[in-house]
């Protein structure tokens, strides 16, 4: 082979080397465009498409939040003046309409006592000099009312599957919640009670209960302190 021919024919080698790699770099941009290839950390994420809920993350703080169905009462008054006391249910979108002063519904919906007191307060500054802002929670029912620290799910073989609320001292366990739930049927399966919880990172945890053994053994330590939006499903036996 001469000279001439072998750089011709390192030429042609080179030509073709680079129509590989840009046949490759193609593919691989049509396969990511249409989806097909996803991103992979090493991490292993069970899907959560199931329990997405923007509810859920808004007690991961353990703070009391208001959201729609809150009852709220309020007080406003200014220097010299006689408190204005006022109680208002959130509407479903979230938002808070007061007879004193304001003209417009004030959005509340996921803001704790303290951030919406200094909302009002803002609030208030353009129809009052220095106003004075107090905010708390109204009384709820347990049972029927909305509770401002969140809720867990109980589905299953319970008598009132659905929600129960979180109460104010945030220590609901699993046997509670199924008292809550008017408790499990004759065929429910009270060994292997399942709870799901779904952490910050998107993650999903889960936990077998066995009350059986918590009532027969007095192991209380193994009754789990519930946290707002677990999911608490209890199985029917098989047989």
């Amino acid at each position: 082979m001469t000279i001439l021919q072998d750089k011709e024919y390192n030429i042609h080698c080179m030509q073709k080397l680079c129509l590989q790699i840009l046949s490759f770099v193609l593919s691989f941009s049509l396969l990511a465009g249409c989806g097909v290839l996803s991103s992979f950390t090493g991490e292993t994420k069970e899907d959560t498409s199931a329990f997405e809920s923007s509810n859920i993350a808004q007690w991961s703080d353990g703070k009391a939040r208001i959201r729609p169905g809150v009852v709220l009462q309020i007080q406003v008054s200014y220097a010299g003046s006689k408190p204005v006391e006022m109680s208002a249910q959130v509407d479903p979108q979230g938002s808070i309409t007061l007879p004193y002063k304001l003209r417009e519904p004030v959005l509340c919906d996921g803001l704790t006592l303290d951030a919406f007191q200094k909302k009002l307060y803002k609030a208030y500054q353009r129809y009052i000099r220095q106003p004075q802002v107090t905010v708390y929670f109204g009384p709820y029912d347990p049972r029927t009312g909305v509770s401002p620290y969140g809720f867990v799910t109980v589905l299953g073989e319970v008598i009132n599957p659905g929600p129960v609320n979180m109460p104010p001292t945030m220590d609901l366990t699993v046997t509670k919640a199924l008292q809550m739930a008017g408790n499990t049927k004759p065929f429910a399966n009270k060994r292997n009670i399942l709870v799901t919880r779904r952490n910050q990172d998107e993650t999903l945890s889960r936990y077998e209960v066995d009350i059986v053994e918590i009532g027969e053994k007095g192991r209380i330590d193994k009754d789990i302190v519930l946290k707002p939006g677990d999911v608490v499903f209890v199985r029917e036996i098989v047989f």
